[in-house]
C-alpha cells in the first residue's frame, strides 16, 4: 500500500478576513475531492488570511500512481483559483 500526501501552500494577497480566505479553501477543497475522490483539509495557518495550507493524501499500490495523482492535483489547483502557488511538499509513504 502506497499512500501518497501533498500539502500545498497558497498565498491569498486579495482576502481582507478570514471569511474571504474561507471562501477560497471551502471552494478549491471541495471541487479536489469530487474531481480526484482523495481525503483534503486545511492542515495549517487557519488564522492567517492571506495563506492557506491544503494538505491531501491519496491510497493507491504504486509509486508512479501516487505521483501521477499527486501531479494532477497540483495542476488543478494552479487552474482552478487565482491564489498563488508558494511551496509544494510532497511525500510517498
Amino acid at each position: 500500500m502506497i499512500i501518497g500526501t501533498c500539502m500545498i501552500t497558497l498565498r491569498i494577497p486579495w482576502a481582507s478576513s478570514l471569511k474571504d480566505k474561507r471562501m477560497v479553501v471551502k471552494s478549491l477543497t471541495d471541487k479536489m475531492k469530487h474531481k480526484f475522490n482523495i481525503s483534503v483539509a486545511e492542515v495549517e495557518e487557519q488564522d492567517n488570511h492571506r495563506v492557506a495550507v491544503i494538505g491531501f493524501a491519496c491510497v493507491t499500490n504504486q509509486n508512479s500512481h501516487a505521483d501521477s495523482i499527486i501531479e494532477n492535483v497540483i495542476s488543478f489547483v494552479e487552474n482552478n483559483t487565482e491564489a498563488e502557488i508558494t511551496d509544494v511538499f510532497r511525500e510517498n509513504l
